[in-house]
């Protein structure tokens, strides 16, 4: 079985995190900022940071409150909301995020995915896709849930993936908010289609939820929920403790490659690099390759007695992060 991935989800309006029922009636949850920071610490596997009326108002998102959550984020943090351009992704990439999803503005813009996964790598490219149930077929909405385009969601989904989304957040409008379990006969059609990993999003109202999904369909990559989450009704830690209990993979904490002090020193040697510290213990090495263009991919790696940055005398530590893969092991943290 995959390693399962617990994702927190902020659905993001006027700066604020805000949650509703089948993507209506929201209300006000917190501060991005403060609540990216608690997840990050909290055992979250990666964020999903929605802003929800960017391509509603027909406008870009709001940079200032996303660079602003990056900066206290230290996992792996996916960005949408307002994508519909090229320029978009690099925008919001310089942010401080990960991954990119897309929605409105793919279906709007056919070339964009293709276009960016070129750019960027298919591993950058989530494609979101807002599915409801209309007449007994699976339709594709656009603009947060508004509006129908008559497209068969399951055809429209296999053509992102096919055009170079390297992963799918399936959002249930049906069972949004409703608290009854995730959308599995939705979410079966759509691992029976694809080959790249499955986020189910919508539905989650209890820890079984996630087991019910993760067991019934192994094929799924991550269990996605905001409100069970926001409100404390389900704790991170819980979840996972149920989940090792039933044999359930996930991400351990612990198995996470730790790093001497020496060790760093060396791989910056030998990657001609300098290093970033952020707080004790954490480090990034930001991502070489795209360092023109600054979209900020981060790897980040936990590490051993890391003297402060000014006594190691470096700013900051570009490498590229697949070559680090190779050198650091597979029980590094990626942020990609």
């Amino acid at each position: 079985m995959i390693t399962k991935r617990i994702i927190p989800c902020l659905d993001v309006r006027d700066g604020r995190v805000v949650k509703g029922v089948n993507f209506d009636g929201l209300r006000d949850v917190s501060s991005p900022v403060e609540l990216a920071a608690y997840y990050s610490r909290a055992g979250a596997d990666e964020l999903v940071f929605y802003d929800i009326t960017a391509s509603a108002e027909g406008r870009r998102m709001f940079t200032d409150i996303l660079t602003e959550t990056c900066r206290g984020v230290f996992i792996p943090l996916t960005v949408g909301g307002g994508i519909s351009e090229l320029s978009d992704f690099e925008r919001v990439l310089s942010c401080g995020a990960d991954k990119v999803s897309v929605n409105s503005g793919a279906i709007k813009n056919r070339s964009l995915i293709g276009e960016a996964a070129k750019r960027y790598g298919d591993q950058c490219v989530v494609l979101s896709a807002d599915v409801k149930r209309v007449g007994g077929e699976l339709h594709v909405f656009a603009r947060g849930g508004r509006d129908d385009t008559g497209m068969e969601a399951i055809e429209w989904i296999k053509r992102c993936v096919g055009e170079g989304a390297g992963e799918v957040v399936v959002n249930s409008i049906d069972t949004d908010g409703v608290r009854g379990g995730f959308d599995i006969p939705m979410l079966r059609a759509v691992c029976e289609a694809v080959g790249v990993p499955v986020i189910a999003s919508g539905g989650a109202g209890c820890i079984g939820d996630f087991i019910d999904l993760f067991e019934t369909l192994p094929g799924v990559d991550a269990g996605l929920a905001a409100s069970i989450f926001h409100f404390g009704e389900v704790r991170i830690a819980e979840l996972k403790g149920e989940m090792k209990r039933r044999g359930i993979d996930f991400r351990d904490e612990k198995e996470i490659t730790k790093f001497t002090c020496d060790s760093i020193l060396k791989l910056a040697k030998e990657l001609h690099a300098v290093i970033r510290s952020v707080n004790p213990g954490l480090f990034f090495f930001l991502n070489g390759a795209w360092e023109e263009e600054m979209i900020g991919l981060n790897t980040q790696l936990e590490c051993e007695c890391l003297p402060p940055c000014a006594e190691l005398g470096y700013d900051y530590l570009p490498v590229q992060a697949h070559y680090l893969r190779t050198i650091a092991g597979d029980n590094s943290v990626l942020c990609m």
